[in-house]
């Protein structure tokens, strides 16, 4: 057949042009891949800051837009922080680690497992990674059998099996054998058959599968509360009939009464009973205390952090946390409990009004100062009065004896001494565990000293404990009242043992007396009671004349000591908290503070030759210490704490070279420093027992000399993003106990014996 010549000019150039559209088209992809990834480095950490409620894991083509988006976007109206790899990553190939890492960040995963779910390599690695993250760390995953049988997930069989057969012979024996395992498991899962339920109603699915996630993450916001809880069934029935007198409206309602009467446990409760009912919540623990350490912007950001549930670019001021508070949570149902304010000052910076936040909305507040809740004109005001005599004596009795009632030859001593308490919890509580297995001697002599206090003085009555303790017992209460409430005691009891305070003897002693309690996360937590308490014996110690004092925890105490020239050789511990633009202090004050071993300071400059001073310091805490440093001969020999979180450090920093004579260190804290690429040279640290490199986002390697380092047992690099390996030495550290890893793109480690 004979063609026209004429016609092959321009069916040449057609085809020419067709396929320079082609090669032009795959190269600006491939390009726009390349920037993608490229950027994906940069963008790391912000783009995994948050830590998501809910991961969703589905086959695009089968789901995406019908019964994923509408699961999707049920679980973000009822307030349910979600993932969903198509609108949270870039698309490309390299993404599968930060995709995995999302799993990890996640509390309960939610695999929609439809017919074509197993042809998806990623769908697959989702999977294994939700299971395994299951097997490990207690992570939930609650399946959607969507249009197939658990048996056909679990055996690979129907069009499921088909689906997974297709990709499984591109890919070695291993990754195919651990799919198996992970189809296997969550084939034996108990979750959702989409045709099974509600006649396969979708929208009827959707809210059974919303109610349950909701139902299981409200678990994870309960209060801890004591389980001795006495007398407080009719408090509880009256202030919720305070707070659901019109459910539709936002109600205030304030209890008052005097410390260590029980405000704090009752509101514990009620806050426990309704948040189930409430998509935002968030309690706020000592409000007065916080508020003069920190500022009130600091509960701010708690607030903002727990309504969010995730987290959130920090305010500075209180100004631009009011704005956030208002504009954001206008529309939303928010439940709060503002514990132990004292000035309504404190309030109006959290749940100022009304219109901030949605209708149904219920604040909770505590405080000793009934006036607050005047100021404040909340709608009702509950006053908390101690317990009755029946109530008291048996909250005594569990106390002292480890039963509901006392041991017959201990009846008309308890009766006598439960009279003299004024029926308050915690002074029941503290006296009941002092007297627990003491001779009647003890008791009566006990109940001689309360009966010389006044009815309404309670640290009157809870100095009786203290004054029993030995001496070392005595420095450690002082040192959790003044400076460690909220600290891990773990890291608190390596000052101690090297102050020979025998740290696990007095922490038992303390605990066994009700002195104090350990959380479940470790931290010291103590009745603001008894920290008071500590406080005022500390204070005694020279009521006008600060300096005098063994301990100075307020600022402008502190900074008068020292600008002064006023320390003494009694001062044993210091706190200079407050922010400034970077204080610089010579070395002149710090000479008449010989037996300082605490030290912390917030922003603060040293300058000058500080040879021989600070020879007894042990823990030094210095945040946000700048790029440089001043200070010539500062070698703290005894140091074995020491905290340089949010700091400008870098592994160059010129002060690594003087606190390497800190021979005897054990923990190390750099965490939150963002100029920090590698951690330092650990080399002349030997004896370093707990290493914290969290949240250092621009690290991308730890210093191969901590393998050197044998007696390392807890290893913390959470939220380093850019880190994607541990040096191969990692593997020498045999006493190795602890290793923290998450959200950062490690994708193996070189170790597998921590737990």
């Amino acid at each position: 057949m004979e063609i026209d010549k004429a016609l092959c000019i321009p069916l040449a150039v057609a085809i020419a042009v067709i396929l320079l559209s082609v090669l032009a088209s795959r190269f600006l992809k491939k390009k726009e891949r390349k920037i993608a990834n490229a950027s994906i480095e940069e963008s790391a950490s912000s783009t995994f800051e948050n830590e998501y409620e809910v991961f969703l894991s589905f086959r695009g083509r089968d789901t995406r837009t019908s019964f994923t988006d509408y699961l999707y976007t049920s679980l973000k109206r009822d307030g349910i922080s979600v993932f969903r790899d198509d609108d949270e990553l870039p698309i490309g190939e390299e993404i599968g680690p930060d995709l995995l890492q999302a799993i990890r960040n996640s509390k309960i995963s939610i695999p929609i497992l439809s017919s074509d779910y197993a042809s998806s390599k990623w769908c697959l690695r989702e999977l294994a990674q939700m299971i395994e993250c299951k097997r490990n760390e207690g992570h939930m995953v609650l399946p959607i059998f969507y249009k197939v049988g658990p048996g056909d997930v679990r055996h690979q069989t129907g069009r499921f099996g088909d689906a997974f057969h297709s990709i499984k012979k591109h890919y070695e024996v291993e990754q195919v054998q651990q799919w198996v395992r992970a189809l296997k498991e969550v084939g034996s899962l108990k979750g959702w058959e989409s045709e099974k339920i509600a006649n396969g109603h979708e929208g009827e699915l959707v809210k059974i599968i919303v109610k349950k996630v909701l139902a299981e993450l409200k678990e994870d916001l309960q209060l801890d509360v004591t389980e001795n809880l006495v007398g407080i069934s009719d408090h509880i029935e009256e202030i919720m009939r305070m707070l659901s007198n019109n459910d539709s409206e936002t109600r205030f309602v304030g209890i008052h009464g005097m410390g260590g009467v029980g405000k704090t446990t009752l509101a514990k409760v009620i806050f426990n009973k309704l948040c189930h009912q409430f998509n935002h919540c968030s309690f706020l623990a000592d409000v007065r205390e916080t508020s003069e350490k920190w500022g009130a912007h600091h509960l701010q950001n708690q607030l903002i952090s727990d309504f969010l549930k995730q987290k959130h670019k920090h305010v500075f001021n209180v100004d631009e946390g009011l704005r956030i508070i208002r504009k954001r949570f206008r529309h939303a149902k928010v439940l709060i409990l503002l514990d132990d304010v004292d000035d309504v000052s404190q309030l109006n910076c959290l749940a100022g009004n009304r219109d901030w936040f949605g209708l149904g909305s219920k604040i909770i507040i505590t405080t000793r100062k009934v006036t607050v809740l005047d100021e404040a004109r909340v709608d009702n005001s509950y006053e908390l009065n101690g317990l009755d005599a029946d109530n008291s004596l048996l909250l005594f009795s569990r106390n002292a004896f480890r039963r509901d009632f006392p041991l017959p030859e201990f009846v008309d001593l308890s009766h006598n001494i439960v009279s003299t308490t004024g029926g308050l919890p915690l002074t029941l509580e503290v006296i009941g565990s002092f007297l627990c297995r003491k001779s009647i001697a003890v008791w009566e002599e006990t109940l001689k000293k309360l009966r010389k206090t006044p009815r309404k003085e309670v640290q009157a009555k809870l100095k009786i404990s203290y004054d029993a303790l030995d001496y070392e017992q005595q420095q450690i209460f002082l040192d959790i009242a003044c400076f460690f409430v909220g600290t891990d005691e773990r890291i608190a009891s390596y000052m101690r043992h090297d102050c020979e305070y025998y740290p696990q003897m007095g922490i038992d002693e303390l605990r066994s007396m009700s002195l104090i309690k350990v959380g479940n996360d470790h931290r010291l937590l103590m009745h603001d009671q008894l920290r008071d308490l500590g406080r005022e014996i500390v204070r005694q110690e020279g009521y006008e004349e600060p300096w005098k004092r063994s301990r100075l925890w307020i600022h402008k105490e502190s900074l008068h000591a020292l600008e002064k020239n006023k320390g003494t050789a009694k001062i044993k511990a210091l706190r200079l908290n407050e922010s400034g633009l970077g204080w610089v202090c010579s070395k002149e004050p710090f000479e008449k503070l010989p037996s300082l071993r605490f030290l912390e300071m917030n922003n603060f400059i040293l300058s000058g030759d500080f040879k021989c001073l600070l020879s007894e310091l042990r823990w030094l805490c210095w945040k946000n210490w700048p790029s440089n440093f001043m200070a010539t001969n500062f070698h703290v020999e005894k140091l074995v704490i020491f905290d340089l979180s949010r700091s400008k450090v870098t592994e160059h920093w010129a002060g690594w070279n003087q606190i390497s004579t800190a021979s005897n260190l054990k923990v190390l804290n750099i965490s939150n420093c963002q100029d920090l690429k590698t951690s330092p040279d650990l080399t002349d640290f030997q004896h370093l027992e707990i290493l914290i490199l969290q949240r250092c986002e621009n690290q991308t390697e730890v210093h191969p000399s901590i393998g050197n380092i044998h007696t390392l047992i807890s290893l913390d690099v959470r939220d380093c993003w850019r880190l994607k390996k541990l040096p191969i030495e990692v593997n020498q550290l045999q006493e190795l106990e602890e290793l923290f890893i998450d959200r950062t793109r490690m994708e193996e480690i070189p170790i597998s014996r921590v737990q």
